[in-house]
């Protein structure tokens, strides 16, 4: 038994080791506290924040009062990056993700080629969802589905187009391996059409690398920079005949900022207004993306001023950072066929009406926290929708 004098010993000799044990934890957490950061994916100044320019002498001052939470300015031939604000800030993307849809999907299929809608293609899209107006049993080419992608940033033809290649988590599952072939680290996919999800990302970096991708292949731009089409409508009951509505493409500044060639705007509650612009001038290519600005008509007017700066200022700033290249094809997976993922066989080129009628919708849910309001697509529509 202690007696007491031996029991103050023991409390005095333990508040004299206190300090020694509270220190303890600090010595032995440290090797485990988080590595220094490393460079950024396209340079070190592309991961500091705030504004990242270097004029020489001549160079106009950037545009005044950018609200945009992150913008890059960058060369599509060689890559430069002139100027950019926090480019690798992890944003929703709204429908500029369906620029990486279509560099991931649009070479698949032939235009020409003629599919049709099986009603569980187009059930299970977002409320609010911006529609091209695409019905079931009625046959499609693609080149129709592609046009109601990027005019209307029509969710519903990013669905059938989805089912055609497999599935929606197929799809997703693609568009990720090509973000990561990409070189695009900041981007997670939820769902292909963009509609605001729980942990859909990615960056004004990841979007820009997306478009100059995409700008590669001739049907995308053709695509992208098509102000309006025809698009088929339903069968009249009295005639038998097809008819056909016009569609018009949302992109504000196609047609109206000189040289613009596309590419994709968005809008959803959870990501504001988003867009990436190209446009070509004297023989040179830039590209813009603005995201998260603080009003909707604001990612135009900032998108076409950093353009408009872009253009004068090529040649008289020293390049921030650049867009990297896209990474050397990994080599096969055993188990796996070309084109799938995670050892899924990839789909046929050109799916049967009869075999997608017979897959069920595979669609993620939305964020809990959605409304009807937080549709996805490229701008507010005639009718109020959320295109």
């Amino acid at each position: 038994m202690l007696t007491r004098p031996k029991l103050a010993q023991l409390i005095a000799g333990c508040l004299t080791a206190l300090p020694v044990l509270l220190a303890t934890p600090a010595a032995v957490a440290a090797p485990h506290s988080p590595p220094p950061p490393q460079t950024a994916i396209g340079g070190e100044r592309m991961g500091l924040s705030g504004v990242q320019v270097d004029p020489q002498a001549g160079a106009p001052a950037l545009p005044r009062d950018l609200t945009g939470r992150s913008w890059i300015v960058a060369d599509a031939a060689s890559g430069e990056v002139l100027a950019a604000s926090n480019p690798h800030l992890r944003l929703a993307p709204a429908s500029t993700l369906k620029i990486l849809f279509a560099d991931t999907v649009l070479p698949k299929f032939d235009r020409n080629a003629v599919h049709r809608v099986a009603d569980a293609e187009i059930q299970g899209i977002g409320p609010g969802s911006s529609l091209v107006g695409i019905k079931e049993d009625l046959d499609y080419k693609v080149e129709d589905l592609w046009r109601g992608v990027f005019l209307s940033s029509g969710n519903d033809a990013v669905h059938v187009l989805a089912h055609m290649n497999g599935g929606i988590q197929q799809t997703v599952a693609e568009m990720q391996a090509r973000a990561e072939a990409l070189q695009a680290k900041d981007t997670r996919v939820v769902s292909p059409d963009g509609y605001d999800m729980e942990g859909q990302l990615s960056s004004a970096y990841d979007l820009t690398l997306f478009a100059r991708a995409g700008l590669r292949n001739p049907d995308f731009r053709m695509y992208c920079a098509t102000r309006d089409a025809l698009f088929p409508g339903a069968v009249d009951r009295n005639t038998g005949q097809r008819g056909s509505f016009g569609i018009a493409n949302t992109d504000r500044l196609l047609g109206k900022y000189p040289g613009l060639i596309g590419v994709k705007n968005g809008f959803t509650t959870e990501a504001g207004s988003t867009f990436v612009g190209a446009a070509e001038r004297d023989g040179r290519t830039l590209l813009v993306t603005v995201m998260h600005p603080s009003t909707y008509q604001k990612v135009y007017d900032e998108t076409a001023a950093l353009l408009d700066w872009g253009f004068a200022a090529a040649d008289k700033v020293t390049p921030v950072g650049r867009l990297v290249d896209e990474a050397p094809a990994a080599e096969p997976t055993p188990g796996g066929q070309a084109g799938g993922t995670a050892g899924a066989p990839a789909p046929p080129p050109h799916p049967s009406p009869s075999a997608q009628a017979a897959q069920p919708p595979q669609t993620p849910q939305p964020a809990a926290a959605r409304t009807a309001s937080g549709g996805d697509g490229g701008g507010l529509g005639a009718a109020g929708r959320l295109l």
